[in-house]
């Protein structure tokens, strides 16, 4: 079993994050993950497409929500390994009193984001479950930084198609919402296909990898549920690419066989 020294994580099972991190030109994966990778772009070509049109999307609006909406606290939820422009550094160039808290329990991310949120002291990464919105909402080091009488802007950017339908991730969003204060944001987006056949197969494919750690591929309409009742922002719920482009970017292609497919609410 192949180990990493500092770690002790098993590098021979690929991890979300880290072949999340390879799609995105990352330096923080393993040769298990890279062949996840390979695989999954046969079943779906456009998935590095996708992966890089998402993790703009996760910085636009982290942007707008900062810089137009005042929101100066954020969690993130399944945040993923560091990377350059997290959500940390957007919201904090807008105003540095800006706090953040990301959630994980994947140990390479958790590891790296020690590492790299260590003179911090307005953003913190926290080892827990995202399914545990009771534990989340009551740590101690959560409740230190998050002012829950204030809006909080909850982030689950392409990580809900992690969980399976019997984690009830469309209840774990509900709760979640209910917990916040007035004015808050919730931001949900997640891998959709229109076409069964690349649904069946990348969620067998990721299912297989992650030794059932994974959740499914879903349609527009199971995501359309997560918002039932909320103020949806415009343009509405979207291909995540379309979701206010910037205009001074010239606009990325789009992923044909799968997309992330989400949008923004106030609550």
């Amino acid at each position: 079993m192949a180990k990493n020294n500092t770690t002790g994580i098993d590098v021979s099972v690929p991890s979300v994050a880290r072949m999340y991190d390879w799609l995105l030109g990352g330096i923080e994966n393993y040769a298990s993950d890279r062949q996840e990778c390979e695989k999954l772009m046969q079943i779906a070509p456009g998935t590095m497409v996708l992966a890089r049109n998402n993790r703009e999307f996760l910085q636009r609006v982290v942007r707008v929500l900062a810089k137009d909406y005042g929101i100066r606290q954020f969690i993130d939820h399944g945040s993923g390994l560091p990377t350059q422009d997290n959500v940390h550094q957007i919201a904090q160039r807008i105003d540095s009193s800006s706090r953040v808290v990301y959630i994980d329990n994947d140990p390479s991310v958790l590891a790296h984001g020690h590492a790299a949120l260590e003179e911090n002291d307005r953003t913190v990464v926290i080892d827990a479950d995202m399914r545990d919105t009771e534990a989340i909402f009551t740590h101690p080091e959560v409740r230190h930084l998050i002012d829950f009488t204030q809006p909080v802007a909850a982030l689950f950017v392409s990580v809900l198609h992690c969980l399976p339908d019997r984690d009830r991730p469309r209840e774990l969003v509900r709760d979640v919402a209910q917990r916040l204060a007035p004015g808050s944001f919730l931001v949900v987006c997640q891998l959709v296909s229109a076409d069964a056949g690349v649904r069946e197969r990348v969620t067998s494919l990721m299912d297989r990898a992650t030794h059932g750690h994974w959740g499914r591929v879903r349609e527009e309409g199971e995501v359309r549920a997560f918002f039932d009742g909320m103020e949806v922002l415009e343009p509405g719920l979207v291909d995540v690419t379309d979701w206010r482009p910037d205009d001074s970017v010239p606009p990325r292609p789009h992923s044909e066989e799968w997309v992330e497919w989400g949008g923004v609410a106030k609550l």
